[in-house]
């Protein structure tokens, strides 16, 4: 703690360190913690009153040294011991600070660590106290910690709560507990919580407590097995429940639950939407790895669009980090001997390949062990592609896979178990797997390969070819022809719009084909705004590598983000039985022909919504909230159904509507849950939203936590709802 003392010390007195922007931008700025040990402050020398401030929740991760483009290209400038990078949540940019020493370096980086984790050790509770809090510091306009009825009712209309005077007059009176005619800190955190009693939780509640008071330990077991459909071992979660979120120690002693433990309990992640017992890694990882869904991603160095948008290894760090298993490299011939990876014939900006594979070496197994795929488009000379495989094997060392595992070429694809901790690349290759292994082939230098897309032939060098073991591409004829002649390590890649053709077509030989090979699909090439298409469509034929622009948030990215996680985000997610047996003749155009055809019934009672955040940052304007239930499956199981709109009220508004879905195929249904702004004269604003794989769903009464337009969480945030899955 000593140790932890003294770099929070340090910070809390402050330090100059150069912030840096690029190459020529490089500026002196103080920074310093605040005393709440949660914000930090930073002004210029010149700016005269002018400062910024951010909030320790919003760093994601501190990298140490060189760890960013900007960092890389003044490296010769200021050692690695005095650089340091801070990650924000979200699409907010990098902040790279270069401290006047080592030790200094090492006294924010430790302490902005400790912080990071404090945050993420916090309870449901101590969450909330902070979140009040930070508003309370952001409204405080002269910093005398305290607040009259005016400046608290601009702060609630900034909170996005529009409220009746004169209740919230009485209430500010009763939390003004000292008669100063003004709220502290801690009397506006007892204000708001008197201001957001919750209705809609009391009434359940009450309706399970046998004295209308309190939670009896028998209570609390009928509401988890009537309600929560807990059936297994109710008696030991009702214990577990008392004593992980019961805040009173007599209750607790009592084994009962008060109503701030039953409001906690559903607060929390075991009261939210999404089963915990999903959210590790709970499928079985031995199978082929043509089984599986595979989280990918298109133009991944893109971190805009694709006509001039900056390359950068940071697109391949950011997509790594949220799960992504197969990165798209687009390389083509650079100066002076070295490739160089960009969106060709373009104004995108360009970076070297050896970067572009250091980054994925040092970031391919941090959020997952499982394998990760390099899809590599080669457009370079035989030359510079002989460098390219001196560069993955040098730079990637043991984690490069060189040869197939068993030494000799078995039958069928290996699983994401037995390739832990390995990179594959994905690209055309001479000849097939079979030459990896007899010593037969002569040493050519280079092979001739037919080029999918236009038929020509290219020159592949032969180091580059032997990189390539089990994701071969090669040109995709027909279904009949694959189902003949193909070899299980052969990859087709097809557009979107190739791809819809065949799933209409013959969706079920789709199906058919993806039990046995890989499939790749990546967007269209007039999609120059790097705009994603429906990735349940490719999905629900079984198609597993559906690349999609990461750095492109919207529907695609929520979907993506949904279905991946569950299974430990470790970014493989099994596909369901029907879509790996070669003889299952599942078709998605037509799921009530399957064989075991089960469909459920999907009732969800939309009841409220909590501290929405604020969307429109005009003065004075309020969310008026509606709630969209969207499913996304088969065809015939996409709907969507809305609640009706609430006027003004983006803090607590109530529904209590129901809606009902069939659903064909449950196990390939996302439920997606948006929540926007109503607009009568244009279109309405997005305000938050949630998606999680329908298997993946608790049913009775549950929170669910809503998500930014960046799928970063945005706490307090949450919807109450109450959700049914019955057979038909």
């Amino acid at each position: 703690f000593a140790v932890y003392n003294g770099n929070l010390q340090s910070m809390l007195v402050g330090a100059m360190m150069r912030k840096i922007k690029s190459r020529t931008w490089k500026k002196q700025r103080y920074f310093k913690l605040q005393d709440d040990c949660m914000t930090i402050w930073y002004k210029s020398k010149k700016a005269g009153n002018a400062h910024s401030t951010f909030s320790v929740s919003e760093v994601e991760a501190v990298r140490e040294g060189h760890q960013s483009e900007v960092l890389l290209s003044i490296a010769n400038e200021f050692p690695a011991n005095r650089c340091f990078t801070l990650v924000f949540r979200g699409r907010k940019g990098n902040l790279d600070l270069v401290a006047e020493s080592a030790e200094e370096a090492q006294s924010w980086i430790r302490g902005i660590r400790k912080l990071i984790e404090n945050v993420e050790n916090m309870g449901e509770r101590e969450k909330l106290d902070q979140w009040i809090s930070d508003w309370f510091k952001k409204a405080d306009k002269d910093r005398d910690g305290r607040m009259n009825f005016k400046e608290v009712r601009d702060l609630l209309k900034m909170m996005n709560v529009d409220m009746n005077e004169h209740h919230a007059l009485r209430l500010f009176t009763l939390a003004d507990k000292s008669c100063s005619g003004s709220l502290e800190d801690d009397e506006f955190v007892l204000f708001y919580k008197m201001l957001t009693q919750r209705e809609d939780v009391l009434t359940v509640f009450q309706e399970f407590s046998s004295d209308g008071q309190t939670l009896s330990h028998r209570d609390l077991e009928d509401f988890l097995r009537e309600e929560q459909l807990e059936g297994d071992n109710v008696q030991q979660h009702a214990m577990h429940l008392i004593e992980q979120y019961e805040p009173s120690e007599t209750a607790k002693m009592l084994n009962i639950m008060t109503f701030d433990g039953f409001l906690m309990y559903l607060s929390s992640t075991e009261g939210s939407i999404f089963n915990p017992q999903q959210r590790g890694i709970y499928q079985n990882m031995t199978l082929p790895l043509c089984h599986y869904f595979i989280s990918s991603s298109h133009n991944t160095y893109l971190m805009e669009d694709q006509l001039r948008g900056q390359s950068s290894v940071e697109g391949y760090i950011r997509a790594l980090n949220r799960g992504c298993r197969c990165v798209e490299v687009d390389c083509w011939d650079g100066p002076s001997g070295e490739p160089i990876v960009y969106h060709g014939h373009t104004f995108t900006s360009k970076i070297l390949f050896k970067d572009v594979v250091t980054t994925v070496g040092n970031y391919a197994f941090k959020v997952s062990e499982y394998p990760v795929i390099l899809s590599i488009e080669n457009h370079c000379s035989v030359e510079q592609q002989r460098v390219m495989a001196r560069h993955l094997s040098h730079i990637l060392g043991e984690k490069l896979l060189r040869k197939p595992l068993d030494g000799h070429a078995s039958t069928g694809l290996p699983s994401p178990e037995n390739l832990k901790g390995k990179i594959l690349v994905k690209a055309k290759k001479i000849g097939g797997l079979e030459e990896n292994i007899g010593a037969l082939v002569e040493d050519s230098m280079s092979g001739e390969v037919s080029d999918d897309d236009d038929k020509s032939k290219q020159c592949l060098s032969k180091e580059l070819s032997d990189c390539v073991i089990y994701c071969k591409s090669f040109h995709f004829r027909s279904f009949k022809h694959s189902q003949m002649h193909s070899k299980f390590y052969e990859v087709a890649s097809f557009t979107e719009s190739k791809a819809r053709k065949y799933l209409k077509e013959s969706g079920a030989e789709f199906v058919q084909h993806n039990s046995r090979q890989l499939t790749r699909v990546y967007p269209t090439g007039f999609r120059t705004d790097s705009s994603n298409f429906h990735p349940q469509e490719m999905w629900n034929a079984g198609c597993q590598i559906v690349a999609l622009n990461f750095q492109t948030a919207g529907e695609g990215m929520d979907l993506n983000d949904g279905l991946f996680s569950q299974n430990g985000c470790c970014g493989y997610v099994l596909k369901p039985s029907f879509m790996r047996q070669t003889k299952s003749g599942f078709d998605p155009e037509t799921p009530q022909k399957q064989e075991d055809y089960q469909p459920v019934l999907l009732t969800i009672q939309v009841i409220s919504g909590q501290q929405l955040p604020k969307v429109n940052i005009k003065e004075g304007s309020i969310v008026d909230p509606l709630v969209r239930v969207e499913i996304h499956g088969v065809p015939m199981d996409q709907a969507k159904q809305e609640t009706r709109y609430i006027e003004n009220n983006g803090f607590n508004p109530v529904w209590q509507d129901s809606l009902r879905f069939t659903i064909h195929t449950p196990e390939l249904a996302l439920v997606r849950f948006v929540v926007e702004d109503y607009d009568k004269t244009s279109k309405n604003d997005f305000v938050g939203q949630y998606t999680v794989p329908l298997t993946c769903m608790q049913q009775g009464y549950r929170h669910i936590h809503l998500l930014s337009r960046d799928g970063t969480s945005i706490p307090p945030s949450s919807l109450f709802v109450h959700v049914r899955i019955t057979e038909v």
